[in-house]
């Protein structure tokens, strides 16, 4: 069960990664040695997964976010795990999500360019065995990107 003390923990990381211990202490109002012990805790406990560098996606060359809708034929295990080893493959490819509705599958997608991104769809992803139907929306802006989960409405019910 989450304190305030964790969820505090887990805000303040996910806002910058790279606090030291101390930092982090003296953000959240606990001494070095306990916000140590329950940093470990929650790490252990599997509540932070990993820490990373977000890097700026037009620095790197980056410049088109696609989002591809995919159909499958069928969802047997072979002709699923033909498509989903294309999708570990790519590195272009940095979602993948099962979804409800008219598609099987939405890919979140992030490439140099228009021609770089025809050429993993053609390719790459329609190479996969079962694809029946893929459909494109291209992003144009992204007014708002955040990784930061909602901690509070999501530990709503969870008797904090």
């Amino acid at each position: 069960m989450l304190d305030d003390f964790d969820v505090a923990i887990l805000a303040a990381l996910q806002r910058n990664g790279r606090l030291s211990n101390r930092e982090l202490a003296d953000q959240i109002g606990l001494s070095a040695a306990p916000c140590w012990r329950r940093l470990k805790k929650l790490e252990e406990e599997g509540y932070i997964k990993n820490y990373t560098a977000e890097l700026a996606p037009e620095k790197v060359n980056l410049n088109i976010v696609a989002f591809a809708q995919i159909s499958m034929d069928n969802h047997h295990p072979e002709t699923l795990e033909s498509f989903l080893a294309v999708v570990r493959d790519c590195p272009e490819i940095q979602e993948c999500h099962s979804v409800s509705g008219q598609c099987d599958y939405l890919l979140k997608i992030v490439t140099r360019d228009m021609n770089s991104y025809e050429e993993l769809l053609s390719k790459h992803l329609l190479l996969a065995h079962g694809i029946r139907s893929t459909s494109t929306i291209f992003s144009m802006k992204q007014p708002k990107i955040s990784r930061e989960l909602p901690l509070y409405e999501g530990l709503k019910g969870n008797n904090r």
